[in-house]
């Protein structure tokens, strides 16, 4: 869902993405990061699927810096919000953010690099039109949220 000119994605935390306390395990926001990335993509009409099928190219993920700020309990809802900080001919920088609930401030804040490679050599590939718009139109407008 889009909401604000940002990506929205809910997800809750299961017993699985927890350690022996309750609390999120560190690598699970990766792979709820992956699932709203995967999402926003789907549901702006450009899917992982269709960038392989039709040109034979993959996103990988070339950097990621996360903050750990506070912890996510087991059974919280959480939202991911993704918004795009720069897309560049290969590459796209995103951030996304964690909260819980309806508080204001994140979780968790993921500052992703992702690069595309084309599935034959993996060597870098020009984004094609349709995936950069789709990342373009989810710019930050708000340069104070940058860092």
């Amino acid at each position: 869902m889009f909401r604000d000119g940002r990506h929205v994605y809910d997800v809750r935390v299961y017993f699985e993405d927890t350690d022996a306390g309750g609390i999120a395990y560190h690598a699970s926001y990766l792979r709820f990061a992956e699932r709203a990335r995967t999402e926003l993509l789907r549901e702006r009409g450009v899917a992982h699927a269709d960038l392989i099928a039709e040109h034979g190219m993959f996103f990988v993920v070339r950097r990621a810096k996360l903050d750990y700020l506070r912890p996510a309990m087991l059974d919280d809802a959480l939202a991911v919000i993704t918004e795009t900080l720069a897309v560049g001919g290969a590459s796209a920088l995103l951030r996304q953010s964690f909260f819980r609930g309806h508080e204001a401030a994140p979780l968790v804040v993921l500052d992703l690099s992702l690069a595309v490679v084309r599935r034959a050599d993996h060597r870098p590939a020009r984004l094609p039109a349709r995936w950069r718009a789709a990342l373009a139109g989810l710019l930050m407008k708000n340069d104070e949220n940058k860092e």
